[in-house]
């Protein structure tokens, strides 16, 4: 079987998220004795025979000016003819909303099983059967995919694959793009940002913050730990920050090594957008908010207190050397 892994581009560049992806769809291509190919849709900066870094023994770009901004139409049309023309089995994308736009729709054009939120390699013993995520983390699934063609949507940071290093073939490959019944109009960047998916460390803030004329607080120890900044749902709602700093259920879901909440609460809507963090440190005054259950570190005092503390004690660190 040979397995595609659509690389995860931003703005003409490889984003983080490709290390873990590309190195899954190997560990998978090694478990069905399959190569491992990896596809990149318009232009890209970096040099992609880096890729092979992670385990993709074959790179495939498709340099289709059409292809510089996500147009899911085209996206899926692309992803198809390069399906045919290599014969792949095993499709591979990193969780994020590129996926979630394409994939569903790659799934209904090729009649292939499709399981989003996967977090483990998949169990080969008794069909194929790949590991989820449900109920907003709380709990996992083992979904069996019977069809011919597979898609899966690997959560981020969710495996800890060891990379093989190979050489890469660079190829590019032509196809036949369909006229879209859809055209991109314009679009809107945020600029001079850590963007919340990449981040390794995330400082977020709730209520407990008072008011966004204290957001310095949490913004001073972002800077010393080069954070992300991100906000619970009432935050955003009183317009204190912005929404794309919003996480949570109903805002983005991230999963960082490191997620620090200030004055968080924590109710189970913004559990479900960080509980796939590796480690949770909360600060809080109330010993009873429910965010200290889910908490790997917890410190039960007043944020205003307690953080430029942290913030003072992180820059002596750093200016030991």
């Amino acid at each position: 079987m040979s397995v595609l892994i659509i690389a995860d581009l931003q703005n003409g560049q490889l984003k983080k998220s490709n290390a873990e992806i590309i190195s899954y769809g190997a560990a998978i291509a090694k478990q069905v004795n399959g190569s491992a190919s990896v596809l990149v849709l318009g232009n890209c900066s970096d040099n992609l025979a880096n890729l092979g870094a992670w385990g993709a023994t074959n790179v495939y770009q498709v340099a289709d000016a059409a292809l510089s901004e996500v147009n899911p139409s085209l996206y899926i049309s692309a992803i198809e003819s390069v399906i045919n023309q290599i014969d792949a089995s095993i499709i591979i994308f990193s969780n994020n909303p590129t996926s979630k736009a394409v994939a569903p729709g790659l799934s209904a054009r090729l009649e292939a099983g499709l399981v989003s939120g996967a977090s483990a390699l998949p169990e080969l013993v008794n069909g194929f059967t790949v590991k989820k995520t449900v109920f907003s983390g709380k709990a996992f699934a083992d979904v069996n995919i019977l069809t011919a063609k597979k898609i899966i949507i690997l959560n981020p940071n969710s495996v800890n694959i060891p990379y093989t290093a190979v050489e890469s073939k660079i190829s590019t490959i032509t196809v036949s793009l369909p006229a879209s019944s859809r055209k991109v109009t314009a679009v809107n960047k945020i600029e001079g940002e850590i963007p919340l998916t990449e981040a390794e460390v995330v400082v977020s803030g709730g209520r407990g913050l008072k008011g966004p004329e204290n957001w310095g607080v949490l913004l001073d120890l972002a800077k010393v730990l080069k954070a992300g900044t991100a906000c619970s749902r009432p935050v955003g709602d009183a317009h204190w920050r912005p929404h794309h700093e919003h996480v949570g259920q109903t805002g983005i879901q991230i999963a960082p090594n490191l997620y620090i909440a200030l004055g968080i609460s924590g109710a189970i809507q913004h559990l479900a957008g960080v509980n796939r963090s590796k480690v949770i440190v909360v600060i809080n005054k109330d010993p009873e908010a429910p965010f200290f259950k889910a908490a790997d570190y917890g410190i039960v005092g007043d944020l205003f207190e307690v953080v430029p503390k942290l913030t003072a004690a992180i820059q002596e660190l750093h200016a030991a050397g």
